[in-house]
């Protein structure tokens, strides 16, 4: 044994990993200190907050006082019902909202599109990304004449391109055809907009979005008598014992204000060196998320873009998360004219509470290298 020992070679000092950059908040951004915490402390203080004992109504205070923050931290004057994230919000109002027609724009996210069927109106959208208003009041013209109320689903900003709905135009449109407006507002940073709270009828939101943990959502109704009820928690809309952590934790995070006007500032300064770079920004002219930017790289593939990006340490993707690795053509990118080659060429950075400065120039300066090193090859 010592004889091996003595021939075997030392092991290599341990090599610290280069700096990286995560630009892909808009598919999940890291939990805050403050969100981590409460889910501590909820678990620290467990109890069912549907048991009628001491320590179940102490869980239920608890829960409702997060309940009331939430609505709170989104200027939510309705009911809000805690599900397991926007996907499962926006499900439920697909199976149960008080409706019989279903309309939903082209470029809603694959958790909506997952549930089209031949009866859905599918509204198209312009080469800016956003919906028609003359195209949605025909497709209600169509629902009221004696096919009974629709209910419209659009999401406030795009997850891939960032392109923002007009909603408080789209909301007049919905209600003066007697239906209702259900916001997918997964991307939609808490105070950031009121024509949500405003207007729509149902809003879907997701905590991880947010700085919050994973697998806890929010769906707020305006009226419940618009939607089915199924019985147990959840003032009987959502059955199954609440997840008081997680719901600690969201309120948490949207406690923590989101930096809007420096990722507006920053995204800018992104689109303006792509295009000075010879490279496209998606939708650039439309009004977007600020935290959010699609880009085009001609003559590149997006799946090498995202190894080259991701080999210079930088973390983006493409397409939404949900989509990207999948490898099939962005639906969305597709409904807004760009051809199926062109669509395969981009990729989007999104921006989060701990992106500053210096991380979006040094992003700048990788794109600008691949771009040289890459389109050499391109015929």
């Amino acid at each position: 044994m010592e004889r091996l020992l003595t021939g075997t070679t030392p092991p290599k000092p341990l090599q610290h990993a280069a700096p990286r950059t995560y630009l892909d908040h808009a598919a999940t951004t890291a939990m805050l200190p403050e969100a981590i915490e409460a889910v501590q402390a909820g678990m620290r203080r467990w109890a069912n907050p549907s048991s009628p004992h001491a320590e179940g109504r102490a869980a239920k205070a608890a829960l409702e006082a997060a309940r009331s923050q939430i609505a709170a931290a989104y200027g939510w004057t309705g009911e809000t019902l805690f599900t397991s994230g926007a996907s499962d919000s926006l499900a439920i109002v697909a199976a149960r909202a008080a409706a019989e027609r279903r309309i939903v724009t082209a470029v809603e996210h694959d958790a909506v599109m997952r549930w089209v069927t031949p009866e859905t109106i599918v509204l198209p959208v312009g080469p800016d990304g956003v919906l028609a208003l003359d195209a949605l009041e025909r497709a209600l013209g169509v629902t009221t004449s004696g096919a009974g109320r629709a209910v419209v689903t659009v999401q406030w900003a795009n997850s891939e391109t960032g392109v923002r709905q007009p909603i408080a135009g789209i909301a007049r449109c919905v209600h003066a055809q007697g239906g209702l407006l259900l916001v997918d507002a997964a991307q939609l940073p808490a105070g950031a907009d009121g024509d949500v709270a405003e207007h729509a009828d149902f809003v879907a939101l997701s905590a991880h979005k947010r700085g919050g943990p994973p697998g806890i959502g929010a769906l707020l109704v305006r009226d419940l008598g618009t939607l089915t009820p199924t019985g147990g928690q959840e003032r009987g809309y959502r059955p199954g014992t609440e997840n008081l952590p997680a719901v600690l934790g969201y309120a948490a995070a949207l406690s923590v204000a989101e930096p809007v006007e420096d990722h507006a500032r920053l995204r800018a300064m992104l689109d303006d060196a792509v295009r000075r770079s010879g490279g496209d920004v998606i939708a650039g002219g439309s009004p977007r998320h600020p935290a959010i930017g699609a880009y085009r790289m001609a003559g590149v593939p997006s799946f090498v873009q995202l190894i080259d990006f991701d080999a210079s340490g930088f973390a983006v993707s493409a397409g939404s998360a949900c989509a990207s690795g999948s490898m099939k053509p962005s639906h969305v990118l597709a409904a807004i004219g760009l051809s199926e080659a062109a669509g395969r060429e981009v990729v989007r950075a999104s921006f989060g509470r701990s992106t500053g400065e210096d991380e979006v120039r040094a992003f700048i300066d990788a794109w600008r290298r691949i771009a040289r090193a890459k389109q050499r090859f391109v015929a």
